[in-house]
């Protein structure tokens, strides 16, 4: 995830939805690296949305996970791809002022040099979702 900016954070004020990309695999198969994501800003989060936080020992640094489970003191965040970590079963329960927005659409751009009819149209079909919340999540939670 790309760091704000310092325009950024004063035109949050002014649009509160924003754009950010995805980098890594923590989050696949819901996002892969390269994706786009449209959040709101200080949106409303319920366990199983896609989040876009601070993390907690480098604040510069931005991550998408999904909020599992509301915790004492903030949220249970998870990737949906247990074998890549760094989420909160390293650094604990996210508090919610790091907590900066909701994820409510993803983009994926068309990969260079796709060029066949066949492999445009999946590409069509498949490029823009909503993320719908995972309700799932805290079952898996408990699981592990």
């Amino acid at each position: 995830m790309p760091e704000l900016s310092q325009e950024t954070e004063r035109g949050r004020a002014v649009a509160p939805f924003g754009l950010a990309e995805v980098t890594g695999p923590s989050m696949v198969p819901t996002l892969r690296h390269g994706d786009r994501l449209l959040l709101r800003y200080g949106g409303a989060v319920r366990p199983g949305d896609v989040v876009v936080l601070r993390h907690p020992f480098q604040q510069d640094l931005l991550v998408v996970k999904r909020a599992v489970e509301r915790r004492e003191g903030g949220w249970w965040v998870l990737g949906d791809n247990p074998y890549a970590g760094g989420d909160s079963t390293d650094y604990g329960v996210v508090p919610d002022e790091l907590v900066l927005g909701k994820a409510y659409f993803r983009y994926r751009p068309r990969p260079v040099g796709q060029r066949s009819p066949l492999a445009l149209a999946r590409w069509a079909l498949s490029a823009a979702r909503p993320l719908l919340p995972d309700r799932s999540a805290s079952r898996r939670l408990r699981a592990r």
